[in-house]
């Protein structure tokens, strides 16, 4: 009896197993691989796409490096001009304390040229004082040489350092004396006789063509076209690239 049970049990697992379909799969119907022409195809199509990608991407690069450039240029001519102006400052103000430390005698005897009664400014320099830009007046004379009359700065090191200098009613101008937006108070502050420091370049840029923060100078004694900087001064600045911008100038040329 219990053989019996035993066999129809197994009979029953095999009959069972027997009916069970193989695990398979079964893919739509219509549905198939890529073939190897339509491989090639695709691959042909993507590198096509790409010639025409890379040089946009190249343009639009270099261009993003020529305003960087600009951009350079523009803050560190900005920065001679402002030093050169405030230079000017206070070689006025060195004049006018010399000229008022004169006696009466001397001031008589000092050469004095004739008024021109259709030009009563005739014989008279511009008053740098009048320049609304300029805000202050360099007090620190002695980084000018003897061959840098003209006061520019000697260096792209000095405008980073920076340089002594007074405001303008310190230096003889008015300064915030007289002006109607300034209480007496204010102007009394900003006329203090104590020296600061100005700093007209946060750094020395870095040229985008080269990578370097390293420039080409010309002097105001140098001709345009010059290719050595004489060194007395620093009137402009250009970059050392040897290339050809987008316009077709030279890098060199701007």
């Amino acid at each position: 009896m219990r053989r019996e049970a035993i066999r129809q049990t197994t009979e029953g697992r095999n009959y069972s197993s027997r009916s069970l379909p193989a695990a398979r799969c079964l893919l739509p119907s219509g549905v198939r691989g890529f073939s190897l022409i339509e491989l090639v195809i695709t691959v042909f199509v993507l590198a096509i796409l790409t010639l025409g990608i890379v040089p946009l991407v190249q343009v639009s690069v270099k261009r993003q490096k020529e305003q960087q450039l600009r951009e350079a240029l523009r803050e560190m001519r900005e920065a001679i001009d402002q030093f050169h102006r405030e230079a000017l400052a206070g070689a006025q103000m060195q004049a006018n304390q010399q000229q008022q430390g004169l006696t009466t005698a001397q001031q008589e005897q000092a050469p004095r040229n004739p008024p021109n009664p259709q030009n009563p400014q005739q014989g008279a320099g511009p008053n740098i004082f009048t320049d609304p830009r300029v805000r202050v007046a360099i007090t620190d004379q002695a980084i000018f040489s003897a061959d840098n009359p003209d006061r520019y700065p000697p260096d792209l090191d000095t405008l980073v350092k920076g340089v002594d200098v007074l405001p303008l009613a310190a230096a003889g101008g008015l300064g915030r004396r007289g002006n109607m937006n300034y209480t007496a108070t204010e102007a009394a502050t900003a006329d203090s006789q104590q020296p600061k420091t100005k700093i007209y370049l946060r750094r020395i840029p870095v040229d985008p063509m080269t990578g370097k923060a390293d420039w080409e100078f010309r002097s105001c004694y140098d001709a345009s076209d010059s290719n050595s900087w004489g060194g007395e001064n620093i009137f402009d600045v250009h970059s050392k690239s040897e290339g050809t911008a987008l316009n077709g100038e030279k890098y060199r040329d701007w």
